[in-house]
């Protein structure tokens, strides 16, 4: 299997099991929505899994890869605010917590990398 495939199944696991955790956890993930957004925090939570979940299956495609690829990294980017709010009302938690939440402020970065490369190395639709 060639490690272009590897590498979308990959992200496609990372991004269907974080899906997953938002649909069947969401109370963890609601304080992590940043308080401008309108409407309720759970709805924000169930709407990005359902996102990453939709995600996740288009990476498995071929045909969709590239696209679905592309809107992945679009999305890491788009989580970041969310990550923000964490590390800011962490401060005052115990420092593994702190720890854990300042680290995923630059691991965002890897992910973006790793959606594009993925949207770069992936077949080209045939017309």
């Amino acid at each position: 299997m060639p490690s272009a495939h590897r590498s979308a199944l990959a992200l496609a696991a990372l991004l269907g099991g974080a899906g997953v955790s938002h649909l069947l956890a969401p109370s963890a993930f609601d304080p992590l929505v940043p308080r401008p957004l309108p409407g309720p925090p759970r709805a924000w939570t169930y709407g990005s899994g359902l996102v990453e979940l939709a995600l996740a299956a288009g990476l498995l495609v071929p045909p969709t890869r590239r696209p679905a690829a592309s809107a992945a990294a679009a999305f890491f980017v788009g989580v970041l605010p969310g990550n923000v709010q964490m590390a800011y009302d962490w401060r005052r938690r115990p420092a593994a917590y702190r720890v854990a939440a300042v680290a995923r402020l630059p691991l965002q970065v890897p992910l973006v990398l790793w959606a594009r490369s993925v949207a770069r190395t992936a077949p080209t639709p045939a017309r």
